[in-house]
């Protein structure tokens, strides 16, 4: 069962797949995202124990070299981000309340936000978005009452407030069903 997420960035594509590759044989991890990403750069997300998420993370930052930008651990991850990140949530049998959305100047800080946000408050993660045609960017949108959004909003900056990512934040009130519809 997989409750941690690994990320790793890479400055180099050809090192993101090496990187890639030992980390699937490092450990049984499941590769969530793997991918070149704006700016030339390469994305590793790999989910599955807490245990096998980091020593698939040191397998992938000793291939990484000098092309390592960023590496993080997120243990006990809510499953809600593992949807997420897989552009499987599901809205059916929910009204369409409050939108939130969080946007980050690069893909680590948004998985740490989306974890944060779902864990304070009674929300929906509908997506978590990281870097592919954003500009390297992550943004991720929560649904749910007003006061619930408001609240994983804040968690989500400031989770990530520390690191200085953050681009934006905001809150939409009874979002309109076609504005979910566009981004799910």
């Amino acid at each position: 069962m997989s409750n941690a997420i690994g990320i790793i960035e890479l400055s180099s594509i050809a090192a993101g797949y090496q990187a890639q590759d030992a980390m699937l044989k490092a450990a049984d991890v499941t590769a969530l995202v793997a991918r070149t990403i704006c700016s030339g750069k390469f994305l590793i997300i790999v989910g599955g124990s807490v245990s096998s998420v980091s020593a698939a993370l040191d397998a992938g930052k000793i291939e990484a070299a000098g092309f390592l930008i960023e590496a993080l651990n997120i243990p006990n991850v809510d499953p809600q981000v593992f949807t997420a990140i897989s552009g499987n949530a599901d809205l059916s049998g929910r009204d369409h309340r409050s939108l939130g959305i969080v946007e980050t100047f690069s893909a680590t800080p948004i998985i740490e936000a989306a974890d944060a946000a779902v864990k304070s408050a009674d929300v929906v993660l509908l997506r978590v978005h990281v870097s592919m045609a954003v500009g390297g960017k992550g943004f991720m949108l929560v649904n749910g009452d007003t006061s619930a959004v408001n609240a994983a909003v804040d968690a989500a900056c400031t989770a990530v407030k520390e690191s200085g990512m953050l681009v934006n934040r905001v809150v939409i009130p009874s979002a309109s069903p076609e504005l979910l519809k566009e981004y799910i």
